[in-house]
Formats: C-alpha cells, structure tokens, sequence
C-alpha cells in the first residue's frame, strides 16, 4: 500500500484536477524526477526529508499542475530514448513515436561503413539530432529550427550531454527553394508540424494552451505543407541513395507518400507505431 507522506499530499491536491490514475502517476513521477524518492520509497513510506525551499518548489510544481500546464515543462525536462532532455514553454515536448522514428533511423543507418552527414530538419529540443549524434558517433549531425528559443534550448542539451551537432536558425519553407552547388546529405529527418487546425477539438488541454502552435500545426487547406518543402529541399540536397525519414499525421499517410513519390522519391516505405497507426515515411534519392 502507497502510505509515502510527501505522496499523499500530492495525490489528494492533484486528484481535484485529474482522474485518479493520471494524479497518482504524476505523484509518482514528481518525486521521482525532483525528489529522487523511487516507487519502493514511495510505497513503504519511506519520505524524504525536504528543506522549507524545497517544500516551497513543491508547491510550485502542484499549483502549475492543477493549472493543466504539462508536467515536462513544470519540471523543466522529458524523457527521450533513454536520455532526459531540457524543455521549457515554446519548445515542443518530446513524444514517444518519434523516439521509434530516431530509432529506425539508429537500426537502418548503423550499419554504413562510410559516416554519413545527417540533417535534422525542426529540431525543436534536439532530441533526435542529439540522439542519432550520440549513437552514431562518426555522424556528422547538423540541425534546423525557425525558432531561435528552440535552438537556445538545443544547444544547451547538446553541451550538456556531450554531443556534437551543428545548430543553425533556418526556416524550411524558403530554404526548400534554394539549391546548394553540391548534395550535401545522407540522410535527413524531420518532425514537422502536421496537426490540422480542425484537429484541435480531439487535443489535450494541455497541448492546446501551453505548447508551441507553430511547432504543430498547419492549415486545414494545406496539411502536406511542410512535406512538400522538405520533399523538395531533399530531391535538392540528398546524395545518391540518400535516405528522407519523417514522422507524419496518421490521417495523410497515403498522401504524404504520394507526394514524395511526384516528387521523384523513391523506395516508399510507411511504417506504424506501436499504436498502429500510420506514423513515419523511409525514402531514397534515385
């Protein structure tokens, strides 16, 4: 039985705002992250004494809780494949699809024997620049954002773990037109934004009131507008056999592989998530 003191009180205030199951995770999760208390800690109520400041920074945290703000920006971090990374309000929250995007990528890129120079488009975090950058050591791991916060935030998660990546503000939508004297990439990604804006009936509270609208939406009339710019800019960039991964709306999973194929991709491959749903495109320069 869950008899933790310091778990009790948080429970009991955020259950006035959440279900009873989403108020005890978010407990949990809340000692663990800032007070480092784990589940047995937890239930055999074994508390750990906390300072008048920190019992302040408790409050805090509960307050902007019961105030639906996401939790990874109340404490200032979420989880990535295995890695906490840096979040703070305007910079999209990591999610779990695209940790199995950054993972395809790992198990299909591992195995060149030349190091392949990497794009990131929509870095956002740096989450999976930093990521691919870390497990495929010999990358030469480059990323873009629009969002001159982003890549403040960027940077910093990069320092912070040891990883080199080559940060630059760019906005896709004009660079899709520019065409550099030479293929610059082997492979590049993107997470861009994709969540029509009649999709926000279905939304989080949350999502809708705290995270960036930029780094997740596009007009109703124009959902594949991030695609065709990126579809575009790696016909321009990609080398021979170079590979385009992208996360995209499970709704346009048959469009978006439409559109890279007019474009002149090819070698089309729509994978699901664990939830089953259409989630992420592999493609190749002829």
């Amino acid at each position: 039985m869950e008899s933790s003191t310091l778990f009790r009180h948080i429970h009991e205030r955020l259950s006035a705002a959440y279900p009873q199951g989403e108020a005890r995770a978010l407990a949990r999760h809340v000692l663990e992250a800032r007070f480092g208390m784990t589940l047995k800690d937890i239930c055999l109520g074994q508390d750990c004494p906390i300072s008048p400041k920190q019992r302040q920074d408790l409050e805090n945290i509960v307050a902007r809780l019961l105030q639906k703000e996401p939790v990874q920006y109340v404490l200032g971090q979420a989880g990535f494949c295995g890695r906490t990374f840096s979040v703070s309000p305007g910079v999209l929250i990591p999610r779990p699809e695209t940790e199995e995007l950054a993972e395809w990528i790992i198990r299909e890129e591992k195995p060149r024997t030349c190091p392949p120079d990497i794009l990131d488009i929509g870095t956002g975090s740096g989450c999976i620049a930093i990521t691919l950058a870390l497990e495929l050591p010999e990358a030469r791991v480059s990323a873009t954002d629009i969002s001159p916060q982003a890549l403040e935030t960027a940077r910093k998660n990069a320092a912070r773990m040891g990883a080199s990546v080559d940060f630059r503000q760019e906005d896709i939508l004009k660079a899709s037109a520019e065409c550099p004297p030479a293929p610059l990439w082997d492979v590049i990604v993107s997470n861009p934004p994709y969540i029509c804006n009649r999709e926000k009936i279905d939304m989080e509270e949350n999502v809708l009131r705290h995270e960036p609208p930029q780094a997740l939406f596009v007009p109703d009339d124009s959902p594949l507008l991030f695609y065709r710019a990126i579809g575009q800019y790696a016909c321009r960039t990609l080398k021979p056999d170079g590979r385009l991964y992208v996360e995209i709306n499970r709704a346009y999973g048959e469009e978006t592989s439409s559109l890279f194929r007019e474009l002149g991709l090819s070698d089309i491959i729509l994978r699901k998530d664990l939830y089953e749903n259409p989630r992420m495109i592999q493609c190749k320069k002829r």
